[in-house]
């Protein structure tokens, strides 16, 4: 679930137990909140990962907002069902006179292995793009820095291929198995994996990996 929470506009006390209420319906495993507030003895998030059970990161994006004479914070979140072992926060660029940005990484010891998840807010408005661009960039940045060991990206054209030494087309996907509609759930896809990855025999099967996909019956 990603979700703007919206910080602590409106009648905030009882939107709190509107999200409280939804996401107990939902049950997401894991969540991006965005415009999260936060203080010194309290935040929305540690709020909701109590109620839900849940574990949680949380980064401010640097702004203080004071509130009755209490300071908070804004920032994003993510909330996961399954551990997490390390996080990571990093500010985008905005301009001088824009609200500060950040980028939030969780790793997830999710049942399948580690699991790297990201939530951020970007700069809105009409007219912004060359910022959100810039934006775009540094989180792509801040995604390669953080994702890594956390599972196969799922090449099928690998320059790693005994038969690619020569190849001037990079690591890409390109070998897809497509599946339609569900009927009665036969057909969901269950796992998907790669095949064909190494030698046989000091013999490479193909110049590309198979795509393997379990499908429910």
């Amino acid at each position: 679930m990603s979700w703007n929470l919206w910080w602590r506009y409106g009648p905030w006390e009882q939107r709190r137990q509107a999200i409280a209420a939804t996401l107990a319906e939902v049950q997401p495993d894991l969540c991006g909140f965005q415009e999260v507030w936060g203080g010194r003895d309290e935040s929305l998030a540690i709020d909701l990962a109590g109620r839900l059970g849940m574990h949680w990161c949380w980064a401010e994006a640097g702004k203080v907002r004071d509130t009755g004479g209490t300071q908070l914070f804004i920032g994003n979140a993510i909330l996961s069902r399954w551990p997490i072992t390390a996080q990571a926060a990093d500010a985008l660029p905005v301009s001088a006179t824009d609200e500060a940005r950040v980028a939030v990484h969780a790793r997830i010891d999710a049942p399948g292995g580690a699991l790297p998840m990201f939530t951020t807010h970007l700069t809105y408005g009409p007219g912004r793009s060359a910022l959100r661009t810039a934006q775009v960039r540094a989180l792509a940045r801040f995604v390669e820095d953080h994702a890594g060991g956390c599972g196969d990206p799922g090449f099928t054209w690998d320059l790693r291929n005994g038969y690619q030494a020569k190849s001037v087309i990079p690591d890409s996907r390109i070998d897809y198995v497509l599946v339609g509609l569900t009927t009665q759930g036969r057909g969901r896809v269950e796992s998907v994996r790669l095949a064909g990855t190494a030698p046989v025999d000091g013999v490479w099967p193909s110049d590309h990996f198979a795509v393997v996909a379990d499908l429910r019956e």
